[in-house]
């Protein structure tokens, strides 16, 4: 499985958000994804249908997590 992982701020008046996308998982793995991300760039965010959203820039944080659960990222 490989996951995109990148800065967006198209329609947020200039916040940014790290945008987690293409994520094959059923939704309860993904929404507990969710969950462990925002606990550990210590910030809020969201999850719709197979992307995360984490509120501000988290990049390096979420590339380390997610390879370290195996997946690879893009």
């Amino acid at each position: 499985m490989v996951v995109n992982v990148k800065l967006d701020d198209k329609g947020r008046r200039g916040k940014v958000v790290t945008m987690i996308s293409g994520i094959q998982h059923n939704p309860q793995v993904i929404e507990q994804m969710a969950k462990d991300l925002k606990k550990l760039c210590g910030a809020g965010g969201t999850w719709y249908k197979k992307t995360i959203e984490i509120q501000g820039d988290h990049v390096q944080k979420v590339k380390k997590y997610l390879s370290g659960k195996g997946i690879d990222v893009k």
